[in-house]
Formats: C-alpha cells, structure tokens, sequence
C-alpha cells in the first residue's frame, strides 16, 4: 500500500486511515460531520497527494491532448485548466481529470489515484507523436477549501490570488515553497489546490494549519466524498466508468464535438443523435435514512435504476442521492422511492447540485 508525503503527520494527528485506491489515507480526524461543517463556514486543508500527474511534452502535445479527450484544449491558454475526459472508442470513460496548460508544448493532467497506471498505458498507447510523462511521484497535493480559504492562502504568498479566475493557475511560493498554486477544487467551495515538491508537504501542511488559527482545519476523505456529493460532482468509479458516456452523465458540457476529431467521437455523435438509455439524478429523501451505492430506485415498486452515490447532508439534513435511472424517468420535482434495507422511502426527484456556495 502506497502512503503519501504526509502519511507520519496524519498518524500523529489521530487521524483514522483507510485503505483507498491502493493508499493508506486519512479519513477523518476529528469526525467528518465536523470537517464537513469547517469547509463549508471556514475553511478545510486536505492531502490529495494520492491523485496522479501526466504530462504530454512536445511541438504536438496540444494536438495529442485533443485527440485524448472530449473538451477543447485548443481555448486554453497558459496559466489555464479544463475539466475534461478521456475517451473510449465506445463513447465510455477511461477518466475525468483537470488539463493544465503550463506552455503550448506542455500539459499537466491531474488524474484519479485509482486510475493512474491505467490512464498512463492508455495515453502512451494512443499517442505517437508527444511524450508522456508520469509525474506522479514528483508531485503532492494539498487542498485549501472553503469562504475563507483565499484569505488563509494570502496571508502566505505573494500572489495575486484575487486576479487567478476559477481554472486558472501560477507558479508561486507559498510559505517560501515554490508551487503550482490552481483555483480548483472539488467541494462545491472556493478554494486552491498547491502542487509542490514531495519533501516540501509536510512544512506547508503545517504552515497552513498555523496561519489562521481556529479559522482551517484537516480534512479527511469522508468529509471530501459528502462535500463533493452536495456539489453532486461525480466520482469515478461510482458516477463515472468505462460504460458510461457524458450524455449518460449529464457532462455533455464537456463535449465539443466541433472541435474535430478525437476518441469517441463517433459513438458520441451517434447518442446525440439517438439519444441515451438512461441518466444521472439527483434525488433527495422525504423521509429519514441514508441512501447508499446499488441501493434500487423505485417507481410504483417497479425497479427502474441504482443509487450510485448516496449520504446523508450534514448542510440539508436530509438524505440525498445521485444515481441512474431510465432515460424517461425521473423528471425533476417527481417523486420516485430508494429501497432500503426493504423498505421503499419517498424521494423527490430535484434539480443539481444540492448544494450551490453563495460566491
């Protein structure tokens, strides 16, 4: 099992760690209800250093970049980042991860843990003529998200954080460490994402948590799955996989099928045309209990999709579920029901995300 930078800072803390996507991770330190809670009023830091960097180098790397994915790379401009996909052929998904444009021979895509070996074979496989680097291991990650994570983060660098618009990113030095510092995140909040040297973690983790005493506090795995599940931004593995297309997964956004060739292009064309089987929900309990992963959705007792991903809102208070369901079910404001454990609970179909942050 692999451990991150940070893994000694996070046993001294108490934190409790899991296995997740083959590293040994934090979870929570003082309870997920209280991180939760602290990223959504002040502000949480979090060790992403799990997640995977790959770089395309060369005159063409721009070009294999578009080939790759489904978004259009050619819009960016240094200093930017995209959310994007890798495709399948099929129209599925190899992945979901954030391009970075360092220069216009150089592009830095932050990809899944778990799917870090795979999107790197894949890449090598599908590109001829640009180089693929796997970064990985000269990287970690920390994350600063919440209101008041800009102002924690200022009070440590000299850059000009209010003039860096959302996805987009500067080299810099925070706490005298030099760092790519992005505002990009995923909790639904404002906030940064820092990539630095491996040995420099450990001195910035701390120099985080001490800038604004009472103010940020660690964050663990399970305050980051219930936060992204408000954001209702999905998760590979659960929302996302190789049998899933963006239409499916309402990520059609995403695709820019006039941009010109790439993989999947073809079979994405064809489900525009014809449309999709089924799709992504959003549903939110009216009664009390916790939708969880392959839980059944329900119309009239009649089974008609699955829970992907399910908790219960420590912001709403109520449960709440993103999973898929027939293509003509599920209009919002309808009310469907989650099976569980036997028991069929009223659910509103409703609008995403659940929660929306005021900035």
């Amino acid at each position: 099992m692999r451990r991150t930078p940070l893994y000694d800072v996070h046993v001294r803390a108490g934190a409790r760690m899991v296995d997740f996507a083959g590293w040994e991770m934090p979870v929570q330190y003082n309870g997920t209800l209280e991180e939760h809670r602290a990223v959504r009023t002040r502000a949480g830091l979090f060790d992403v250093s799990h997640m995977g960097e790959i770089e395309l180098r060369g005159a063409a790397a721009l070009d294999a970049c578009q080939k790759l994915t489904c978004n259009d790379v050619s819009r960016l401009r240094d200093g930017q980042a995209q959310y994007s996909l890798l495709m399948l052929p099929s129209g599925g998904l190899v992945d979901d991860v954030v391009v970075h444009r360092l220069a216009q021979d150089r592009l830095l895509l932050c990809v899944n843990a778990s799917n870090r070996e795979r999107d790197f074979e894949w890449m090598r496989e599908n590109v001829t003529d640009a180089d693929v680097i796997d970064r990985g291991d000269e990287y970690a990650q920390l994350a600063l998200q919440g209101p008041k994570a800009t102002l924690i983060l200022a009070s440590l660098t000299a850059a000009p954080l209010t003039r860096i618009p959302r996805f987009s990113f500067v080299d810099g030095r925070v706490a005298d460490r030099g760092c790519i510092i992005a505002h990009t995140g995923y909790t639904g909040e404002d906030g940064w994402e820092l990539y630095c040297a491996p040995g420099d973690a450990a001195f910035l983790w701390g120099a985080i948590l001490a800038a604004q005493e009472g103010e940020v506090v660690p964050a663990g795995l399970g305050a980051r799955d219930t936060l992204r599940l408000e954001a209702a931004l999905p998760l590979y593995g659960h929302e996302l996989n190789t049998e899933t297309s963006p239409f499916e997964a309402r990520l059609g956004w995403v695709v820019k099928l006039d941009k010109g060739d790439f993989i999947g292009r073809e079979a994405l064309l064809r489900q525009k045309a014809e449309g999709v089987a089924r799709r992504l929900i959003g549903l939110q309990l009216r009664q009390s209990g916790v939708p969880r992963a392959d839980y059944p959705i329900l119309r009239d007792g009649r089974r008609i999709g699955a829970v992907t991903s399910g908790t219960m809102s420590p912001t709403l208070g109520k449960g709440i579920a993103l999973g898929y369901v027939d293509a003509e079910e599920g209009e919002t404001g309808g009310v469907l029901a989650v099976e569980i454990r036997g028991r069929a609970l009223p659910a509103e179909v409703v609008s995403l995300p659940f929660y929306r942050c005021e900035k």
